[in-house]
């Protein structure tokens, strides 16, 4: 059967029987699926296959597809009757992207969503924001701090297409920390008079200072269903209290944090750009430095002795100020970071440090969406350091092996993601041309994408 002569019942789900597509902003079609529960078998044919580990591509085999996973990689496959037809000649196949460092709730303001916005609005954006990242073929996202369990749940219920999500939940902060987001200045902060604050009643943090508030913040976040733990453990760029230069948490606090990931078979991931911040982190445990910006060569070759992830941020950190809609001390904070960016960068690849892919790109509140869509643009920020090949497997099989450090927590685990074998989840794009000799069309994917598929159902396609 051929695309386009597809059952539409089959493949686009009860909106697309009915004549419904959604379109999104950019001019993205999102085609829904039925929970996941009609997944037609699909044979693709023609397209040279990047397997997410080997630069040489695999030329002359089809790839079958069935019940959501990858059965067969071989030439000349026979497809089971009914089967999707797809001729990707001329094109590349290569896993689902994945982004290692996203906030998929934080689409707004961080005070508006924290203490300002109406219930709900964040759920509604945020679905807006992960519907546009499948587009994009972003088919996983690490989410490292927000409320987006419940977000989770309902793209794996089908109610919405989406990337799947592996949620931190809160953010763990110390006092005065990255997520200490309340503004007031002046009073007593509201945890420590035992008032409830609003970040902790909607998810986005728990204030936790000494070694027993850390460990019943992991217990909670756990509880809740979260894959990995997310530290706050230096100043940041948008906290309302904390400068650039400051060290968050004793070395006794991580620990304790990584211990009780480790009890869970999880692992701890840590914002983090002071030298200090980082010897504490590595010292505690902690499997992935977030950011890391004033991390030293030493620092870095530590990271790759011990199997430390670095997950740092190519396009975020040389963006000029002026397009980031930060102002006034977030400005000048991004500009302190931005001057220890290219050191952090050149550091990294002289290393070989396991390098994450992630963006941590943030709504504001005139941009709210529109900053979202420059996710793709990291795949031309990283081309100044890295080969294609190098960045493009960064993106699928590298950011696939950081987010198995989540173990029995992590909850995708019927078959391997951000690699094409037999066995392997059908998370799959279809590329125009081949982007390990040129990365850029990566950055535009509403051209360049011609297949979008999760999970064995095709949400996009220009073919047939």
């Amino acid at each position: 059967m051929k695309l386009n002569q597809l059952n539409r019942r089959a493949f686009l789900g009860k909106a697309a029987a009915a004549g419904l597509a959604t379109l999104l902003p950019g001019g993205f079609t999102a085609m829904a699926s039925e929970s996941g529960s009609l997944r037609t078998p699909v044979r693709i044919r023609g397209a040279a296959i990047f397997d997410g580990t080997n630069e040489q591509l695999i030329v002359g085999s089809d790839v079958l597809v069935e019940d959501g996973l990858i059965s067969s990689i071989a030439p000349n496959l026979a497809a089971p009757d009914g089967a999707i037809e797809i001729d990707a000649s001329g094109r590349t196949l290569i896993p689902g992207l994945c982004d290692a460092h996203t906030h998929v709730m934080w689409s707004d303001d961080i005070a508006f969503l924290v203490y300002g916005a109406p219930e709900g609005y964040s759920g509604v954006v945020a679905g807006v924001n992960a519907t546009n990242m499948l587009m994009r073929g972003f088919t996983m996202v690490r989410d490292v701090g927000g409320p987006s369990f419940g977000l989770k749940q309902a793209i794996d219920a089908g109610v919405l297409p989406g990337p799947r999500i592996l949620p931190s939940g809160a953010f763990i902060s110390q006092s005065s920390g990255h997520g200490d987001f309340n503004p007031e200045m002046f009073n007593l902060s509201p945890h420590f008079t035992g008032q409830i604050d609003k970040a902790y009643l909607r998810g986005w943090t728990y204030i936790a200072d000494g070694v027993s508030e850390v460990r019943k913040a992991v217990r909670e976040n756990l509880r809740a269903g979260a894959t990995q733990i997310k530290i706050m453990g230096s100043g940041s760029i948008t906290g309302a209290h904390d400068p650039l230069d400051v060290t968050e948490y004793t070395r006794e606090e991580l620990a304790a944090i990584v211990e009780e990931a480790r009890r869970w078979g999880t692992y701890a991931t840590i914002h983090c750009y002071t030298e200090e911040g980082i010897d504490n982190a590595l010292a505690a445990g902690v499997r992935c430095i977030e950011h890391g910006l004033f991390a030293t060569e030493k620092q870095i070759r530590r990271m790759k002795k011990m199997g430390v992830f670095f997950s740092t941020q190519f396009l975020s950190f040389t963006t000029p100020v002026e397009q980031t809609g930060l102002t006034g001390s977030a400005a000048s904070k991004f500009l302190q970071a931005q001057a220890g960016a290219k050191a952090a960068f050149t550091r990294a690849k002289k290393v070989g440090v396991d390098m994450a892919w992630g963006t941590d790109i943030l709504g504001n509140k005139e941009k709210t969406l529109d900053l979202s869509a420059l996710q793709s643009q990291e795949f031309v920020a990283r081309a100044e350091y890295f080969t294609p090949f190098e960045i493009l497997k960064q993106a699928t099989s590298t950011n696939a092996r950081l987010c198995a450090e989540s173990g029995a927590r992590h909850p995708y685990r019927a078959g391997p993601i951000g690699v094409i074998e037999p066995g392997a989840y059908a998370d799959l794009l279809i590329v125009d041309g081949n982007p390990l000799d040129d990365i850029s069309p990566l950055a535009r994917p509403e051209e360049s994408l011609a297949v979008v598929m999760k999970d064995g159902v095709v949400h996009k396609s220009t073919l047939g």
